[in-house]
């Protein structure tokens, strides 16, 4: 066997705690060099009267590794572990020592591996109204004018195409004008970038964390939307950029006057004063001369912020926060910052913007989930781009689901493109089938879709700031059939359970097709997608009685526990499968 591509750590995505009860268990190894694997596990106090065994199920495969797994409630909530890996021509155990033939009763306690002890503290509960959520982000300066009477200066014709400092408009009032849009789409939680007062289009360089941008509006506005959205049954997640200010935030601006004399001097990272742009006295976002970095290590600053978050759950009854640039504030902030919020709203959702892998912040002290950009990037390479094929697709969604523990896959927020992407459709060329695909999958994956304001009615867009149009109104420029298309899917979603809570498992049946199913308790949903220019017959292997077509409506014939489908190029399906009608 490969000895070196085997590997586990415990208290980690490989071992944790999914309830006060129960623990994970992950196994990798080199793909296809392992048989078996056994689980032997028990308490160490007891270890020979509480000693069970049970065989690791395999789990999925990514690019280079095969993963295995087991579900364990362990007594008295204490779990000591080895394992017993069988390869092609050797027997091995394993434990934190290493790998070893034989393996004395004496060892166990020494050297097997342990989850000490599942304290329900430190377990990660992660909002259960985000599982049923289909979330909608909107930049709200492009999204519609709906008080003329706020407008900025030099206001361009809505529509026009964007420049870095472009404003036309958009506000709170606008947001509130679109609801019935927004409800008559079926989405039901939306995120906004920044509201706070600030002097630019994004609002990333704030002025002041307490203030609604004028521009916008003012606290009351923003009180009635989410006063309306939650009327409508819609979560609402607001933009907190803590990682950095804005240049014209107060405390900054008093360390431009008083240098070390000023009180906020140490909220941020000055190199030398007095400050300069030209070179860059202080440390910034991205080289962002408006952006100074905030020292988050800094008491008073933390206490400022964590107040602000606090703030506007109480004061606005907001839903939860995404969170700027989370991966360069330090993990003490963040820690302090989840148990000022979930202390305020003990159901709120915190969501990270992370492009990598993410672990580090999704261990349960930190965020419920991060902005699931690996996703974005391996559906860009298959369905819009089509550099990969339907294997390293499913290595790849395979991968990602490996680095994270169950219940952050279940609340991940999936998305296609963003305010910092190029549109999905732009990357797919203007293929609407190959959106409409990604969508499919999207919309019927584990975790929550996050839909990028006008992508349901075929915007496109480049880079920043061409990815931030301003959305189209003009209902002869949507495309109907591609609206139709997502109105459909989240009613789907909506209306099924499995699509939303279900277990997620591929099931290979033919060549080019993505085929997975979900299951939650007796009911199962079976999706395949076509991604591909030929028509495919399918023989789908069932073991219930009755089959839905999703999308038609009408039920489908099983012969002997076998469904036979026709798939058409670029076309999906979506099956209910249970035991009864």
């Amino acid at each position: 066997m490969n000895l070196q591509a085997i590997y586990h750590l415990p208290k980690s995505n490989y071992c944790y705690a999914y309830d006060k009860d129960t623990i994970h268990i992950r196994l990798r190894g080199a793909k296809r060099d392992i048989k078996k694997v056994v689980l032997i596990y028990g308490d160490k106090y007891i270890w020979e009267e509480s000693k069970k065994e049970v065989s690791m199920s395999f789990n999925c495969s990514d690019e280079k590794y095969d993963y295995f797994k087991a579900s364990i409630i362990p007594i008295n909530k204490r779990l000591t572990y080895y394992f017993m890996i069988e390869g092609e021509k050797e027997s091995l155990y394993y434990t934190e020592m290493g790998f070893s033939e034989e393996l004395k009763s004496e060892d166990i306690y020494k050297y097997g591996f342990n989850y000490p002890y599942i304290n329900e503290i430190d377990v990660h509960k992660v909002p259960e109204w985000v599982k049923d959520a289909v979330f909608y982000q909107i930049f709200p300066e492009r999204f519609y004018n709906g008080d003329k009477t706020n407008d900025p200066e030099n206001v361009k014709l809505w529509g026009e195409l964007p420049k870095r400092d472009s404003f036309f408009g958009g506000d709170i009032k606008g947001i509130i004008k679109k609801l019935d849009y927004l409800t008559e789409l079926g989405v039901n939680a939306i995120y906004t970038t920044p509201i706070f007062e600030s002097p630019s289009n994004h609002k990333y360089d704030t002025t002041n964390y307490k203030k609604i941008d004028p521009h916008f509006g003012d606290l009351e506005t923003v009180k009635i939307l989410v006063r309306l959205c939650h009327e409508r049954g819609i979560k609402v997640i607001f933009d907190a950029v803590f990682n950095h200010s804005g240049y014209t935030f107060f405390a900054f601006q008093d360390v431009i006057k008083k240098g070390k004399d000023s009180p906020y001097y140490d909220w941020f990272h000055i190199k030398e004063w007095p400050i300069t742009v030209e070179p860059l006295s202080y440390e910034t976002f991205a080289f962002a001369k408006s952006m100074p970095k905030l020292n988050t290590a800094n008491p008073k600053l933390k206490e400022y912020l964590l107040d602000v978050a606090k703030y506007w759950i109480e004061e606005a009854n907001i839903d939860g926060w995404r969170l700027d640039v989370a991966n360069e504030i330090d993990h003490h902030f963040w820690r302090e910052f989840r148990q000022v919020v979930k202390k305020t709203r003990s159901d709120a959702y915190i969501v990270g913007e992370v492009w990598h892998n993410s672990l580090p912040w999704l261990m349960g002290d930190q965020f419920d989930a991060i902005m699931n950009y690996p996703f974005t990037n391996i559906c860009i390479k298959y369905f819009a781009q089509e550099n990969i094929d339907e294997k390293r697709f499913r290595e790849g969604i395979n991968r990602i689901i490996m680095s994270n523990t169950q219940q952050v896959n279940e609340v991940m927020l999936n998305l296609l493109d963003s305010h910092d992407t190029f549109r999905f459709l732009t990357k797919s060329k203007g293929d609407v089938n190959k959106l409409k695909l990604a969508s499919a999958f999207q919309l019927t994956y584990t975790g929550t879709p996050c839909i990028y304001y006008g992508t349901e009615i075929g915007m496109e867009g480049e880079d920043d700031p061409d990815c931030r149009r301003c959305m189209e109104w003009d209902k002869d420029k949507w495309n109907m059939d591609l609206l139709s298309h997502y109105k459909t899917l989240i009613y789907i979603r909506n209306k099924y359970t499995p699509l939303r809570r279900g277990s997620f498992k591929w099931i290979e049946i033919k060549k080019d097709i993505i085929s997975f199913v979900r299951e939650y308790k007796d009911e199962q949903v079976y999706v395949l997608i076509n991604h591909n220019n030929n028509k495919k017959n399918i023989k789908l292997n069932l073991d219930k009685k009755y089959c839905l077509d999703i999308i038609k409506g009408n039920s489908i014939q099983i012969n002997d526990g076998i469904v036979n489908i026709t798939i058409l190029p670029y076309q999906y399906k979506i099956f209910l499968v249970k035991d009864y009608i």
